[in-house]
């Protein structure tokens, strides 16, 4: 999903003028106007609690005193593990689970907004923040009690503050901030994409180091994961990431129309019709190919194929909003490129890893992790490559690949375990929208120069 930044570049979108949005005790309807990056103006039905979309709302004490009064659980249950609840709002989804430090998933709750998004095409951050307030008391509920585990008995609570939408980060802060001053918990600030990371040490016996790739709809990187918070970053997308793109692609095909694909996301819509299409006829180049470096460019891949599609409605015909013939053959061909691209840089990451002897030079171990991890071409690209530098491939299952609360809860109790980043205070805490993720390396993978051997990419 892509998000709608508002006028002022700020994630805020103000509401229609002349509406009145009332007061913070009040709870009003009010429509906001949204105009979509592609010109397309939606007009959203959102509740509003607050004076304007971006107020900072914590729910009061006497809330949280009885949403924590709510759990009478009887004893009986003796736990002799140390115990994190994980809570995340980074994006779109409300998630939350209860995970103890032998990695056994003890409850766990999940609310997605995609369904709503899906109407206006794009993620509205106003919309995501209130769908968040109006869920969150919920799903952490949910997780405790499918749980067993009252409060009292967390050693942690974990939260993701870093980085994502900054409306979103900040209903999952205000929320475990409540709950972190009445339990009087220690609170584990996490960062979402080395929660990503660690996700397989929950799934899979991987021991450090490992080289990681995440692939979403908002990020795309490579980094050496050399420890519970020792990352060394290997190479970033330089604009957009390749979940993002899919997703824009499918928008300007209007897949949402097509019978098979109405109820997908964008990428999945693409990978699904990408079955039916042949990913010859279209002839798009894999970007950078001269740079000899571990990073990655989307946009300018997205323009060129913008301007085929326009090209080819012209051909037959058909206004835009309408269904290409060749709509199958497009989503092949953009899925095979994106794939092309990612594994080449990839190959390199493995191959300058290797050269400096950051990595075992056999059974080195790549793990994809994040949403466009699912998605099986991309993914069998990738085998090829570690087919043919003698290394593991690992992926946590598709559940644990998009965000969720679980990998949240794990990385808590990584850092818990590792004693690193557990705060007894929490005065100065702040979300961060933006937020690398270790120790950038990419200029020195670029100077390194090193080439990539050509691979058949028989997929």
């Amino acid at each position: 999903m892509t998000s709608l930044p508002g006028p002022t570049g700020s994630g805020f979108l103000a509401p229609r003028k002349g509406r009145s949005i009332g007061s913070a005790a009040e709870s009003r309807r009010v429509l906001v106007t949204v105009v979509h990056e592609e010109g397309i103006i939606y007009t959203v039905n959102m509740l509003i609690l607050n004076k304007t979309a971006g107020v900072f709302s914590k729910p009061s004490k006497r809330n949280m005193y009885e949403f924590l009064r709510s759990f009478n659980f009887h004893p009986g249950k003796l736990f002799l593990h140390k115990l994190v609840l994980g809570i995340e709002t980074s994006c779109d989804d409300t998630a939350a689970a209860v995970v103890d430090e032998t990695g056994n998933v003890l409850g766990e709750a999940i609310h997605s907004q995609t369904e709503v998004h899906l109407k206006t095409g794009g993620i509205i951050p106003p919309v995501a923040q209130q769908l968040h307030r109006e869920n969150i008391q919920r799903i952490v509920q949910e997780a405790l009690s499918a749980s067993k585990v009252s409060p009292s008995e967390l050693s942690a609570i974990a939260t993701t503050i870093k980085p994502g939408l900054a409306l979103s980060l900040g209903v999952g802060l205000s929320f475990s901030l409540q709950l972190v001053d009445q339990l009087k918990k220690p609170f584990i600030p996490i960062h979402h994409m080395e929660a990503h990371a660690l996700t397989i040490r929950l799934t899979n016996k991987v021991e450090f180091p490992f080289l990681v790739l995440l692939i979403s709809g908002g990020h795309c990187l490579l980094a050496l994961v050399r420890g519970v918070s020792d990352f060394l970053l290997l190479g970033k997308s330089l604009d957009i990431a390749p979940g993002d793109m899919l997703d824009k692609v499918a928008r300007r095909l209007s897949l949402i129309k097509h019978p098979e694909c109405s109820t997908m996301s964008g990428g999945k819509a693409i990978e699904h019709l990408a079955k039916q299409g042949n990913k010859l006829h279209f002839d798009f180049k894999p970007p950078m190919q001269h740079a000899k470096n571990c990073d990655f460019s989307f946009s300018g891949l997205h323009h060129i194929i913008d301007k085929m599609i326009m090209q080819k409605e012209k051909e037959e015909g058909i206004e835009k909003g309408q269904i290409l013939s060749s709509a199958a053959d497009i989503a092949a061909a953009v899925q095979h490129t994106v794939a092309c691209h990612i594994a080449k840089r990839t190959h390199r990451a493995i191959l300058f890893c290797k050269q400096r002897d950051l990595l075992c030079q056999s059974n080195a171990v790549l793990v994809v992790s994040g949403g466009v991890a699912s998605n099986l071409h991309i993914r069998k690209a990738l085998e090829i490559v570690t087919d043919a530098t003698q290394c593991t491939l690992l992926c946590p299952p598709p559940r644990l690949c998009t965000d969720n609360g679980v990998m949240i809860a794990w990385n808590g109790v990584e850092r818990l375990r590792a004693g690193l980043g557990i705060l007894h205070s929490t005065e100065g805490i702040r979300y961060e929208p933006k937020c690398p993720l270790g120790a950038d390396i990419s200029k020195e993978v670029g100077e390194a120069a090193i080439k990539v051997p050509r691979l058949k990419m028989n997929i």
